[in-house]
């Protein structure tokens, strides 16, 4: 039985990974970046060719004000998300064990919600007839109910209701492992409990909070129902214009262009994020 155990793992197992990232990601980026580099057909779809019409588009106004307008959304929702996640997950860490598992639970099942189902059950909510308009009339804050959707505000609940349940899940393992003693000898010091929280548990975790930052960056940066359903149209971000420019303007070599874009700064997130964990080992 031991020999068994120490037997080195086939060649071929360690293979399959390998196999399975170029056939279901390698091969269609490659064919994403030649239809980026394609010869538009007027009222057609493309040819092949080797143009970078597509790619000089990136330095227009139009499209800057859409990289910025994805960018500055995703950068506020991952802010407000760890704002949120972050207070709320040092509370969670000091629950019981069965609370945790409950919240825990509630926040998986959040998960398993789509962003159709999410992005229809807020417009619901924030409409004029059936929203919360009408509990805030009842209450005497506005003098007549109110549509809180379309608008920015709309936007960013949802963005962050979606992407919460990620920044908690992320934030969970190295705050329950946070020794409370840290803070404990900081309050016998004389520090009030924000400011051990703020000098204390915020820098030992420092880490942690940037790669939650980075990973509601990177989701809510490829949402894509949300703006339209949420937003209005000076809201919608980079992947809604993708699939505008691809299905309703018949230009695929320039929606491929932005799909391009669009991964390569989530690879270059998610390599930000590899070099702050090994850092933070080190």
């Amino acid at each position: 039985m031991s020999a068994a155990k120490d037997a080195p793992t086939p060649r071929w197992l360690a293979a399959l990974p390998a196999a399975w990232l170029g056939i279901f990601f390698l091969i269609p980026f490659a064919i994403m970046l030649s239809v980026s580099v394609a010869h538009r057909v007027p009222g057609g779809f493309f040819e092949p060719g080797f143009e970078l019409d597509s790619y000089r588009r990136f330095v227009s106004a139009f499209f800057g004000q859409i990289l910025l307008t994805s960018i500055l959304f995703s950068a506020a929702a991952a802010v407000i998300c760890v704002a949120l996640a972050f207070p709320f997950t040092v509370i969670l860490a000091r629950m019981g064990g069965r609370a945790q598992t409950v919240v825990l639970v509630m926040l998986l099942a959040v998960l398993s919600l789509s962003e159709v189902i999410i992005g229809f059950a807020l417009s619901t909510l924030l409409s004029k007839t059936a929203g919360v308009g009408n509990l805030l009339t009842r209450l005497g804050i506005l003098e007549t109910s109110r549509a809180f959707t379309p608008s920015l505000f709309a936007l960013l609940t949802g963005m962050c209701y979606l992407a919460l349940p990620y920044a908690v899940l992320v934030l969970y393992p190295p705050v329950s492992r946070l020794d409370p003693e840290l803070t404990e000898a900081a309050r016998m010091m004389g520090a009030t409990p924000l400011t051990a929280f703020r000098t204390v548990t915020v820098p030992l975790l420092r880490a942690p909070i940037l790669g939650a930052l980075i990973l509601v960056f990177v989701f809510t940066l490829g949402i894509y129902l949300l703006p339209q359903v949420l937003g209005q149209p000076q809201h919608w971000t980079l992947s809604v214009h993708i699939t505008d420019q691809a299905i309703f303007q018949s230009n695929l070599p320039f929606a491929a262009a932005m799909a391009v874009l669009l991964l390569l700064v989530s690879l270059a997130m998610v390599g930000l994020t590899l070099i702050l964990g090994r850092g933070g080992k080190a």
